[in-house]
């Protein structure tokens, strides 16, 4: 047997659920688990423990829904992963228990169907933010030419080592900045059709304007091509740049005063719109599907139901600081003060959300835009013929896959 019921736990039908084993997020799901089996004596929920890395857990699931194992029966998905397990028949639809969708954002909603089906539902989202600092700018920038100033005048007038910092390692957080800097200036990576758009004048634009700040304006340090989050977040709390790029787990360590020389002098905000783009933040997060070989989809559904009621999104809001996927809550004092920040205005910037592409070869698409975007960033391109060897890999693993609509 996987997994037994731990002593002490209510008699009744084990389900298993799938997520993190460690720390905060850990804590509070075995808070809420405990709650749902004391109110549901028919069911017990016990934790699967699978890895907090993102490639680790994707991985441990493949081997597990490859093989046709029913459990766990309940999975927590990064939000990139749903159409993939979807077309492959991995997850349950969830449109034969009728949910309701119109209480959550859009955009979390739409990332998580696949062939005009809904197989997930956002357990909360994360959205990348534009961290500024208070002391050295009046106001967070309103355009990306804004950006590009104030990210200058800081290191000139104010002898801030670093203008801004982002995530530029090869990784998918790097697909992530890009994201919103193509949304910036009115780019994407798919058009609405499904079809490759990476190398459109608007994305050559949008690189170009990453390329530039490293490399001609130097407000980015060229060190950001081996960084990823964390780097990043030490970078700013060290009082070493005007403004960062990041997730929002940053705020509560960035707000500590004894770790943090930034506590107190910074505020959030989208990345601003460039020429032809609008304000963009990237969409990450988790989602919760049913694995379609579970024997006990109807108590797998009622237990994602118990994890998305308001009530247990606020306690995940004041013990870990994410962000619920239902707007209505932003207007709520509970949220304001289980998030110590302004709610409605984080629910303006998760409205200026966007997903990555919702197709089961995501991982494979994304994989090939790292390798050019990194080779630009490097200078061993040109965004031009970066981004154009780019769309033609993912065109052709498209074709591959038939997967490539029809032009």
């Amino acid at each position: 047997m996987l997994l037994v019921a731990a002593c002490g736990q209510p008699p009744g039908a084990l389900l298993t659920v799938s997520g993190s084993a460690v720390g905060l997020e850990a804590d509070l799901l075995q808070r809420q688990i405990q709650r749902f089996n004391e109110a549901h004596p028919g069911i017990t929920v016990t934790l699967r423990a699978t890895p907090d890395a993102a490639d680790q857990r994707h991985q441990l699931y493949v081997q597990w829904l490859n093989a046709h194992a029913a459990d766990p029966d309940v999975l927590q998905l990064d939000v990139i992963w749903t159409a993939e397990f979807a077309a492959a028949g991995w997850i349950e639809s969830l449109d034969r228990f009728e949910p309701s969708t119109d209480r959550f954002f859009p955009p979390a909603l739409d990332a998580n169907r696949w062939n005009g089906s809904l197989y997930a539902l956002p357990w909360f989202v994360d959205v990348g933010l534009l961290y500024w600092r208070t002391d050295l700018m009046p106001e967070a920038p309103s355009s990306m030419d804004q950006l590009r100033e104030f990210a200058k005048r800081a290191q000139a007038d104010k002898k801030v080592p670093f203008g801004i910092v982002w995530q530029g390692a090869r990784y998918e957080g790097l697909v992530t900045v890009f994201l919103e800097h193509l949304g910036a200036f009115g780019g994407s990576i798919l058009d609405n059709q499904g079809r490759v758009a990476v190398d459109s004048a608007a994305a050559v634009q949008a690189l170009t304007a990453m390329c530039d700040a490293i490399r001609v304006d130097r407000t980015v340090p060229a060190a950001v091509l081996g960084w990823q989050e964390e780097q990043t977040r030490f970078a700013f709390q060290n009082g070493e740049t005007a403004l960062m790029r990041n997730w929002p787990y940053a705020r509560p360590l960035l707000d500590d005063p004894v770790r943090s020389t930034v506590a107190g002098r910074y505020k959030i905000a989208a990345m601003p719109a460039g020429n032809g783009g609008v304000p963009t933040a990237a969409l990450g997060g988790s989602t919760l599907a049913i694995n379609a070989f579970s024997d006990r989809k109807p108590d797998a559904w009622e237990f994602i139901q118990f994890l998305l009621a308001p009530e247990q999104m606020l306690e995940r809001a004041r013990s870990t600081g994410q962000y619920p996927p239902v707007p209505a809550l932003y207007d709520t004092p509970e949220l304001a003060d289980a998030l110590h920040a302004d709610a409605r205005a984080v629910r303006t910037i998760i409205n200026s959300a966007v997903a990555r592409p919702a197709t089961p070869v995501y991982s494979e698409l994304s994989s090939i835009l790292q390798v050019s975007l990194h080779r630009a960033l490097s200078g061993q391109q040109t965004p031009s013929e970066a981004l154009r060897d780019a769309a033609r890999d993912m065109r052709a693993l498209l074709t591959r896959v038939h997967l490539q609509p029809a032009s």
